[in-house]
């Protein structure tokens, strides 16, 4: 059937529809649509570990088997788990301004009563990195940098370092507490979090991330002449609470040869919990699923399907090292991923063996007619098929969904259904359905380049 769409959306499908980007036709089945929507209404927030994530595990199962899967079961496994608290933010001068603030995962609380500290602005990781060890003792370091948008969110990588390594050279530095600009490209007042690893041996310190509008008003205040030192009041309760249980869901569509290696599409369940992860990752879960069903119309094609909604993935990639660890003896043909919003395809990318160029050469030609473009780059995968596929040398494919917005949602308070557009949506399915057609009725081997 076709799906409803809502009509503030009608305009985007009539655009969407007549650009030259996408000069196919598309008609989706809704089956994505349905996804995103039910498990950001009926779930809601996911953060891996809690009692939201396992029931997001019993929506998925209830769901697949509704859908005809089989074959359809949970693989658990447990995780360091975290828990966000209370989180308070203001500058108390020179000038008062309250701040929006977010913990990273895995921060360490602040004491109780929160902390007071001059807040030390940096530019950059660089800045921070270059500062003189124990610099820091008692202060709380800022660091800035300046994400901007892009289609391919190519920025993300590089300055994605702030979180990812930044509280941990402010803690080799002494500093009390860190906090940096968000991660992200919008210009609204919502804080984006993500996590942040602590190497063997480094002691957490309290980590948050400031709004850009707020990381803003920090760099005009530190870059007045003569300016008196900032002061930064700082609550931050959340905490590592030790083991958790999550788990993988997995789900199958049989080919009609079962000794032929399955196609692995996979997206993550878990979400962070200060949005509903509409974008981050329903919308990736929707999309892989109505591909699955919609590569079976016209008879079962010869190659299994595997669907895999991993979990804990926003925390640590804990659900792909699962799947890679309770799967290593089994072999695989394909993999690919879908955990970049909701909007367009526009680019597809291969990782194959030179045997298989004629398999990419096709798929190249089927997605042409959407205006889809090859790239010169071999595929890179995604977090949860990366340890399969660098384990046994998969064969991966890239379908490149348009981040150019991408950022101005990523793991904030505004990853809501209300971001995704229905027409790009359908596009997107429309796409990896056709990838999937041609995948799984390959009849020969199929492996990646390093093979």
């Amino acid at each position: 059937m076709k799906f409803a769409i809502p009509g503030a959306a009608l305009g985007a499908l009539a655009f969407v529809l007549a650009s030259p980007a996408v000069a196919k036709p598309v008609e989706g089945s809704g089956v994505a649509w349905d996804i995103t929507e039910g498990l950001t209404t009926e779930v809601g927030q996911r953060l891996a570990g809690t009692e939201r994530e396992a029931a997001a595990r019993d929506w998925a199962v209830a769901r697949l088997k509704a859908l005809g899967f089989a074959n359809i079961r949970v693989e658990p496994f447990t995780i360091p788990g975290w828990v966000r608290g209370a989180e308070r933010a203001q500058l108390t001068a020179p000038f008062p301004h309250d701040l929006a603030i977010t913990a990273l995962g895995y921060s360490a609380p602040t004491p109780a009563g929160g902390l007071t500290g001059e807040l030390v602005y940096f530019a950059s990781l660089d800045a921070l990195k270059a500062a003189p060890d124990g610099s820091l003792k008692g202060r709380i370091a800022f660091i800035d940098h300046a994400m901007v948008a892009s289609q391919d969110g190519s920025g993300y990588g590089p300055y994605g370092q702030a979180r990812r390594q930044g509280p941990t050279v402010a803690a080799a530095k002494g500093a009390a507490a860190v906090v940096i600009r968000s991660i992200g490209t919008d210009l609204h007042r919502n804080p984006h979090t993500g996590a942040t690893s602590w190497p063997t041996g480094t002691t957490p310190i309290p980590a948050g991330a400031v709004s850009n509008p707020d990381a803003d008003l920090i760099a005009r205040i530190a870059a007045r002449k003569g300016g008196k030192p900032m002061t930064l009041a700082l609550t931050l309760e959340g905490r590592s609470v030790g083991q958790l249980p999550s788990g993988n869901v997995i789900a199958e569509l049989p080919g009609r040869e079962p000794s032929l290696p399955p196609v692995l599409v996979a997206c993550h369940l878990d979400s962070w919990d200060i949005g509903t992860g509409a974008i981050d990752d329903a919308a990736g879960c929707g999309i892989i699923t109505d591909a699955a069903l919609a590569a079976q119309r016209g008879g079962k094609p010869l190659r299994t399907i595997r669907v895999l909604w991993a979990g804990s993935e926003e925390i640590g990639v804990f659900g792909g090292a699962a799947y890679a660890a309770a799967h290593a003896g089994e072999p695989h043909a394909v993999a690919l991923e879908s955990d970049f919003g909701a909007d367009r395809i526009w680019r597809v990318g291969f990782d194959f063996a030179p045997a298989n160029a004629p398999l990419a050469d096709r798929i190249a030609a089927a997605l042409a007619p959407y205006g889809i473009v090859r790239k010169a780059a071999k595929a890179g995968g995604g977090a949860d098929i990366g340890a399969i596929a660098k384990a046994q040398k998969l064969a991966v494919i890239d379908l490149d969904q348009d981040g150019t917005r991408y950022f101005d949602l990523h793991h904030t308070p505004d990853d809501t259904l209300d971001k995704v557009d229905p027409a790009q949506l359908a596009q997107n399915a429309a796409v990896w359905a056709e990838v999937l057609r041609i995948v799984a009725n390959e009849a020969g081997p199929i492996s990646g380049a390093a093979n």
